[in-house]
C-alpha cells in the first residue's frame, strides 16, 4: 500500500493522521502499513511537540517527587547537599542548587541533569541581598 505521507501543518491534518493511526495499530513492524505507522507516529509527535511542549519540571518539585517515589527523607539528601540546614534551605528555596549538588543529585536520585540544572522558582528574598 503506497500512500502519500505529508507534513502535518494544521489541526485538520493531525485529527486525520489520529485517525489512520488508529487504522494501522495492529500493523506488523517492517511491513508497509508498519512503516507507514512509524512515520505518522513520529509525524504527530513532532506536531504535538511544537503546538503542546510539556515543559520541563521545577527542580525542586523534581527532587520532591523522586524523593517521595523512593521514601526518603531530607536527611537522605545530606550527602548529595550538604548539612541538613543546606538541604533545608534548598528544598526551601532559599539557596539554589549548585554544579557539584546537581552532578551528586542527578547520579544519585537518577533525574536528568537539565531538570536540576534549570532555575527553580525565585528564591525568596527575606534576609539575602538582592543580586
Amino acid at each position: 500500500m503506497n500512500l502519500a505521507i505529508h507534513p502535518i501543518r494544521t489541526e485538520a491534518d493531525y485529527k486525520a493522521a489520529l485517525a489512520r493511526v488508529d487504522t494501522l495499530m495492529n500493523a506488523e513492524p517492517g511491513t508497509p502499513d508498519g512503516d507507514h505507522l512509524d512515520v505518522l507516529v513520529t509525524l504527530i509527535e513532532a506536531y504535538e511537540a511544537r503546538h503542546w511542549p510539556i515543559p520541563s519540571p521545577d527542580p525542586i518539585e523534581a527532587i520532591r517527587v523522586r524523593m517521595e517515589q523512593r521514601g526518603l527523607h531530607p536527611r537522605d539528601l545530606e550527602p548529595m547537599i550538604g548539612s541538613r540546614g543546606r538541604v533545608s534551605e534548598v528544598l526551601s528555596r532559599k539557596r539554589q542548587l549548585t554544579l557539584p549538588m546537581i552532578r551528586r543529585l542527578a547520579k544519585e536520585l537518577d533525574l536528568p541533569a537539565d531538570v536540576l540544572i534549570q532555575e527553580s522558582q525565585e528564591i525568596p528574598a527575606r534576609g539575602r541581598d538582592a543580586a
